[in-house]
């Protein structure tokens, strides 16, 4: 009889040096609001993380003591302290509260951590560091200026807005030896800001956009290394960003560009200055940066170029520069920023540059992405060089496709102000853009002329996924692509076009698939208050948010990502801050819902549809068909049911039970209404049967018991036979497709839907030369007024189904935070193995697994201070020799279960 043995890939440090209690530890990725070190914490009570590191087996953390004090030396001496939490029995390590001594404004602070294992040892951290923002209102002396020209703004006849960045600088003495000096800062739209000739920091696009007139962000840097004794300068260049509207007609607009900066000026010996912006500063609008639009583009005249106007000594007494104008404030609450501004993440080469007719020349970075074009070319004094952009090219190879840009201009213009060579980028402006079109040189420029600047907001990717399916791998790459590609301090729909907005439905459930690829929580919670900061005094949720297009539809399904995104947020990471935070909010806006839309327990109004169903000809951008079209009342209110879910559980964590018991009430009351108006119980058909109807129904848990595996059976019948194995929904549906197919367990056929390369798929995409993810099925076919190349909102469950479902990365069903993990993959025919890593809150988990008929090799980590349920098949006859991280081992029908500590594991069927 052949034996299967699970065998240690790492034979447990403790073991090796024979005493427990020497077991080699450390504490890594000590974070402060999900952030390390960062400056301008705006909250009280900021949150701590940390992690363990080790190469023990089962190890699990008891014990945590938190230290915080004023300097490094309190901090070390254990003397002055703010906080000291004392020994807390708990194995919390993430997101734990300070609890000590009010926190001033502008504060530096110092803590470490000291953690307690079963293992018997201890282990302290190495000292972090945060500062706190001014949270004060009063703290602020600075006043807004800028330049009020808001005449001078230029307007097309499409609407089209055109502007010039505004400069602005001062001079200011430093007395004596600096200890330590803070900038605090905000220019709105976006800003680029140097001391002494030096940037302040690569952060691109600062602050970040929000509804201005509810919230203003502002940055903090210390700027202690860029000062110097005696005189110094300051100078910020103001973009138009998204403050100044880029269409006159139907999109929010604030007003012109302005300045808020403060920089507080610590010296050795416990003095202060305070350098503040106000009507001493100087300004001019007449520099290089002659016009600023994302949507249109940045045009730089060199000509115009202002010297070393950011340096100390700079004559700027006159024109073109001018007095400062004091500005009206924003409006908003002047708030710390909790998240990070967009960065240059990553940098890439063209694969080609091509002659096309005309002198022009077309090159191609390969690769649909998202940010700027750097160019080092030669040029002759007054004769602009112009890139225009475009993610496809027209039949033929020899122009761009700019059909589907709408009315976005998509054009950068240099002009050299002397001959010879230069270097250029913009500052204010991105593209969504494949190919770019170079005009205006007398000679073949090369591939190394030219570098694409990949830009996002900043955060580390905490996820890989390979398979053995090139098509899976590349249909991964192509999300990779496309999601970073619209993170710009807020999820858009797409980068490329006159639009480039916040939507919500497209993220409903993208953003948790996200969450694998990117540590994107500091955006999301970020987005959640944009949302809120959208709503309307009534309680309705604008679907665009921030509210750049208003759009109040007072419908359900794209509403829902405010409470998707939250419990995400929760569940993935363990912040419960949005749930919290925003619970009255979301509580308004389901009264308002049951006050204006409900009858007799029914949602009534809805929209968008199942938007983007396949429709029944390529040539369409929607289905004409009723037999695909689901109807509103079944969407809005299946959705809606799923709310009432959520705010169930939303109320507990809020303490509030009452709020509990009357959702969970409601809940029932439409569950009921719902099965009496739709549901078929002779057919098990949902009102006309679409594959959405009953995949919601089911997957949203409206399914009467009994009626599952019958109303599951109409999903795969309609799919087969009337999709021949392809996708049958549209966005809503794409939302629960995946995992609703393996749960039901028919796995290969949510397989062949992902591998399958004819329309409508994403490998129909991918054979189509598409390098990120479409807006449309048929977006090669269908009418340019809605072809975006880059949208994201077509992923649905499809990178949750790769985490959660292929490589069994998944949270416990009432777990949060991987805290506790479940790890049960699943196997369909055609697919050899698995590569899959992510960096959860706690620590590093890994699932690469190969199998060969039934035959399984699965090689899987485990964090420190967590544990995981591991699953498989029986059939698998994996079996497992009694060892320190074994904590439990049984066979539960036809799967055999393991709890396993946290190391290094592999199992092997023999």
């Amino acid at each position: 009889m052949k034996r299967t043995y699970l065998y240690y890939l790492l034979i447990p440090l403790s073991l090796l040096m024979g005493c427990q209690s020497d077991v080699q530890m450390q504490i890594v990725e000590m974070q402060v609001e999900m952030r390390k070190n960062p400056d301008g914490i705006g909250v009280q009570n900021p949150k701590f993380s940390w992690q363990l590191q080790t190469d023990a087996t089962n190890v699990l953390q008891t014990a945590y003591q938190i230290e915080v004090a004023a300097s490094a030396e309190d901090l070390n001496a254990g003397s002055n302290l703010l906080w000291n939490s004392g020994k807390v029995k708990s194995d919390r390590s993430v997101l734990l509260s300070y609890e000590g001594q009010p926190l001033e404004s502008g504060k530096a602070y110092c803590w470490k951590v000291t953690v307690w294992t079963n293992k018997r040892n201890s282990v302290l951290s190495e000292p972090g560091n945060w500062s706190m923002g001014l949270l004060n209102t009063a703290d602020w002396k600075a006043q807004w200026i800028g330049i009020n020209d808001l005449d001078n703004v230029k307007k097309d006849a499409q609407g089209r807005t055109r502007l010039s960045a505004r400069y602005l600088r001062n001079d200011f003495n430093v007395s004596q030896p600096v200890k330590r000096a803070m900038l605090y800062i905000s220019g709105v739209g976006s800003s680029v800001t140097s001391l002494n000739g030096k940037l302040v920091s690569d952060d691109v696009f600062a602050p970040l956009p929000t509804l201005y007139t509810t919230t203003v962000y502002y940055n903090t840097y210390d700027v202690t290394s860029l000062l110097k004794t005696g005189q110094n300068a300051i100078g910020v260049v103001l973009g138009n960003g998204r403050y100044l509207t880029m269409r006159e007609r139907n999109m929010v607009g604030f007003g012109v560009p302005r300045l808020i900066a403060q920089i507080d000026i610590e010296y050795e010996n416990g003095k202060h200055d305070f350098i503040v912006s106000n009507d001493s500063w100087q300004a001019t609008n007449k520099g290089p940066i002659i016009a600023n639009n994302e949507f249109d583009g940045e045009e730089y005249d060199a000509r115009l170029a202002l010297g070393n106007w950011t340096e100390a000594g700079f004559d700027a007494s006159k024109a073109p520069w001018q007095k400062a104008d004091v500005m009206d404030a924003p409006g908003g609450k002047l708030t710390a920023q909790p998240s990070d501004n967009l960065k240059v993440m990553e940098e890439i080469k063209p694969v080609s540059v091509k002659a096309i007719a005309g002198g022009k020349y077309i090159v191609d970075m390969g690769q649909n992405m998202v940010g700027w074009l750097k160019i080092n070319l030669q040029g002759k004094k007054g004769k602009p060089v112009t890139m225009r952009f475009a993610e496809i090219l027209k039949e033929g190879g020899e122009e761009l496709y700019l059909d589907n840009i709408r009315g976005a201009l998509v054009t950068d213009i240099y002009t050299p102000g002397a001959d010879g060579v230069f270097s250029w980028e913009p500052s204010f402006v991105y593209h969504g853009f494949r190919f770019a079109e170079i005009s205006g040189l007398d000679y073949q420029p090369q591939i190394s002329d030219f570098t694409g600047k990949v830009v996002y907001d900043n955060m580390p990717t905490i996820g890989h996924f390979e398979t053995s399916n090139a098509m899976v791998n590349q249909i991964y790459k192509n999300a990779y692509w496309g999601i970073r590609g619209n993170y710009r301090g807020m999820p858009t729909d797409c980068p490329q076009r006159d639009e480039r907005l916040g939507w919500l439905g497209d993220r409903a459930t993208g953003a948790h698939g996200e969450s694998f690829i990117f540590r994107n929580a500091l955006l999301y919670n970020k987005w959640m208050k944009d949302i809120e900061d959208s709503m309307n005094e009534n309680g309705s949720i604008s679907v665009v948010s921030p509210r750049f297009w208003t759009i109040y539809n007072d419908d359900v399904t794209w509403p829902s990502a405010f409470f998707y995104i939250s419990e995400m947020l929760y569940r993935q990471y363990g912040d419960a801050s949005a749930i919290k935070q925003h619970y009255p909010a979301m509580k308004k806006w389901v009264q308002h819902q049951i006050d204006t839309q409900m009858q007799d327990y029914i949602l009534m109004k809805d929209t968008y549809g199942d938007w983007c169903m396949p429709p029944e000809s390529q040539e369409l951008i929607h289905s004409q068909d009723p037999a695909r079209k689901t109807s509103g009342q079944v969407l809005s209110t299946t959705v809606f049911y799923s709310i009432l879910q959520l705010m169930s559980e939303f109320a507990v964590l809020n303490g509030i039970p009452a709020d509990t018991t009357e959702y969970n009430a409601l809940a029932a009351k439409i569950k009921d209404a719902y099965n009496k108006k739709f549901f078929n119980t002779e057919t098990a058909q949902y009102d006309n049967n679409t594959v959405t109807a009953n995949i919601l129904s089911l997957q949203l848990g409206l399914v009467p018991d009994g009626y599952e595996e019958k109303v599951f059976a109409n999903i795969v019948d309609k799919t087969e036979k009337e999709f021949q194995g392809h996708v049958s929904v549209g966005v809503l549906g794409i939302q629960h497709l995946m995992r609703g197919l393996t749960k039901y367990n028919n796995i290969d056929l949510a397989y062949k839907i992902v591998t399958n390369e004819t329309y409508p798929s994403w490998g129909y995409m991918v054979k189509k030369d598409a390098t990120t993810i479409w807006e449309l099925w048929n977006g090669d076919t269908a009418d340019p007024a809605m072809n975006s190349a880059n949208h994201v909102m077509l992923l649905g469950d499809l990178l949750i189904w790769f985490y959660e479902d292929l490589a069994g990365i998944k949270n416990c069903p009432e777990g949060v935070a991987f805290k506790h993990i479940r790890m049960k993959p699943v196997f369909p025919q055609g697919l050899t193995n698995i590569d899959a890593s992510y960096q959860s809150p706690y620590g590093l988990i890994k699932s690469a697994w190969t199998r060969n008929g039934e035959s399984l090799t699965w090689n899987i980590t485990i964090p420190p201070n967590t544990t995981a349920t591991v699953e498989l098949p029986a059939s698998l006859k994996v079996k497992m020799q009694k060892q320190p991280g074994l904590l439990s081992s049984k066979e539960t029908g036809d799967m055999t279960v393991f709890e396993l500590g946290s190391g290094s594991y592999q199992l092997q069927s023999e």
